[in-house]
Order: C-alpha cells, then sequence, then structure tokens
C-alpha cells in the first residue's frame, strides 16, 4: 500500500504538535504542582513577611519564613558570576569566531565545550579542596566557602552556555555584511566592533541571559561552596544560601506537608518566577534585536 505523500506530511505535523503539547502540558502539570504545594504557606504568613522576612529559621519556635536572604544571596551570586562569565564568555566566542586561526579554533573550542561537560558536583568538589582554602589563606578570611567562591565556580559552569551560543550568533552575520564594512575602509577590530557585535546582538543576548538563569538556578554548586549561611551578606566573601541550596539541603528534614514544607516550595516559586522573568527577558531581547537587525540588512 502506497501512502500518499499528503498523509505523511499530516502524520508528521501531527506526531511534532503532540510531542509539542505533551512538553506544553507536563511544564504545566509541574508549575500546577508547585503552587499546589507552595501557597499553604501564605495562611501562617503573609506575602510581605514571606519575601521581605530578614529571618529564616524555619524550625524555631515559632518559626521565622523569611526569605529576603536567601534572594538576596541568589541575586548577588548571580550578579557577580555574571560579572566574570559575561566577558570571559562573550570575548572567547569572539575570539573563536573572528581571530583564531583554524588550528587554535579546533583546540581552544573543545576546552570550553569541555567544562559544559563537567557535572556540577565536580565544580563543587574543586571548588572546596581548592579554592576555598586559597581564598581563606590569601584573604585571611573565617571560611572559603563564600559568595565569592559561589560565584566564581558558577562563572566556569555558565562560560561555555555563553560562549557557545555568542559563537554561533556571530557566525550568522552574513559574510557579506563584513565584506562591506572592510570595503568602506574599516579595520578588522571596526568591523567587529561596529559591524558583526550589533549584528548578533540579538543571539549574545539570548546567551547572557540564558547563563544568567543557570546561575540563579545551579543548586549542587552553591550548596558545596556558598557556606549555608542565611543571612544578608555585608561583602563578597561573606557565607551566603541561595534559594537553591536551601530546598535542596532542606527538603529532606521537612515535614511531610508540614509549614516547613510549603515554605520550601513556596521558595521554589519564588525561584520558579525568577527564571521565568529571565526567559521571557530573552525572549523580548531576541525579538527586539533580530528585528532592528533585519531591517538593518
Amino acid at each position: 500500500m502506497i501512502i500518499n505523500r499528503r498523509t505523511v506530511e499530516k502524520l508528521v505535523r501531527k506526531f511534532f504538535f503532540c510531542t509539542a503539547a505533551a512538553s506544553v502540558a507536563i511544564l504545566f502539570m509541574i508549575m500546577v504542582f508547585l503552587f499546589m504545594e507552595g501557597l499553604p504557606i501564605l495562611g501562617k504568613v503573609s506575602i510581605k513577611e514571606f519575601i521581605f522576612g530578614q529571618y529564616w529559621y524555619p524550625t524555631s519556635d515559632p518559626p521565622d519564613f523569611g526569605i529576603f536572604p536567601l534572594i538576596l544571596a541568589s541575586v548577588s551570586v548571580m550578579a557577580v558570576s555574571s560579572l566574570i562569565s559575561v566577558p570571559l564568555g562573550v570575548m572567547t566566542a569572539v575570539y573563536l569566531a573572528e581571530l583564531a586561526s583554524r588550528k587554535v579554533g579546533e583546540i581552544v573550542k573543545p576546552m570550553v565545550e569541555l567544562l559544559a561537560a563537567l557535572p556540577s558536583v565536580v565544580i563543587g568538589f574543586f571548588g572546596m579542596v581548592v579554592v576555598a582554602p586559597f581564598l581563606q589563606e590569601t584573604f585571611n578570611l573565617a571560611t572559603g566557602l563564600n559568595l565569592f567562591n559561589a560565584a566564581l565556580m558558577l562563572a566556569f559552569m555558565s562560560v561555555p552556555t555563553i560562549c557557545s551560543l555568542s559563537e554561533d550568533a556571530i557566525y550568522s552575520v552574513p559574510t557579506a555584511l563584513k565584506e562591506a564594512s572592510l570595503a568602506l575602509g574599516a579595520t578588522h577590530w571596526e568591523t567587529i566592533w561596529r559591524v558583526v557585535i550589533p549584528a548578533s546582538l540579538s543571539g549574545i543576548s539570548t546567551a547572557v541571559i540564558l547563563g544568567m538563569s543557570r546561575a540563579i538556578g545551579e543548586t549542587m554548586v552553591v550548596l558545596m561552596v556558598a557556606g549555608g549561611a542565611a543571612m544578608i551578606p555585608a561583602s563578597l566573601f561573606d557565607p551566603v544560601r541561595p534559594m537553591p541550596a536551601s530546598i535542596a539541603a532542606e527538603m529532606a528534614e521537612a515535614p511531610f506537608r508540614g509549614d516547613h514544607y510549603y515554605a520550601l516550595f513556596a521558595t521554589g516559586i519564588v525561584l520558579f518566577l525568577f527564571t521565568l522573568m529571565f526567559n521571557i527577558i530573552a525572549d523580548h531581547i531576541a525579538y527586539r534585536y533580530k528585528q532592528v537587525g533585519d531591517s538593518t540588512l
């Protein structure tokens, strides 16, 4: 029996539609479960006290469920890691795409991508065993497990994502655009700075936002090297406890369907909203600069 080409196309279209619908449905069910398990804590504490409360002592009597130190720790670690990873990732991508020879690129690119293959627990172990004693001895600190150590390890994890996506964006810039710039008398560096980077800004911006999303959502590294202190940091070298680390460390000890349990799920809701916000910003920036780039071309 010969199957009509249109029938095959309809079957393939339905298959991909079902796959996409299943992905959306699974994500929706996870979100519903997260909100169902997290919202009951608002019956014990107000949203303002939960978000802006400065004390997280869920096992005390009475308990304190203020996650502001956890939020501030997550944002601080993400910000410091971004200050390290964004310049490294973007400049490495520019070097690999525009400046490096083919032989050098074949050596450097696999080494950068190898960082993405390292398990997060290995990076965390490296931060505990190597980086923490170095920071403690160099800066005469009480502990090397602190905000800066966590940010440094997260930067190592974010660089491959930022570098790979930025490099793809730079490669996608039409060759004719570069040749036109060079033909008008611009130098290679001027072409990179004034033509290539603006034309690929959509992909670079998306890469940066996704790298930041990974930094704020990472669990194992911050659990191992951030210090685990639920306090508002006063300096880069203070121990902190970001939201993912708090959830991972305390979920096994929280009584099922108790206030502590609900508070951890509510913390997960806040973390989910942060990552959702970053993805929305990434989509908006990508669409905006894509339209600008298309109109320029």
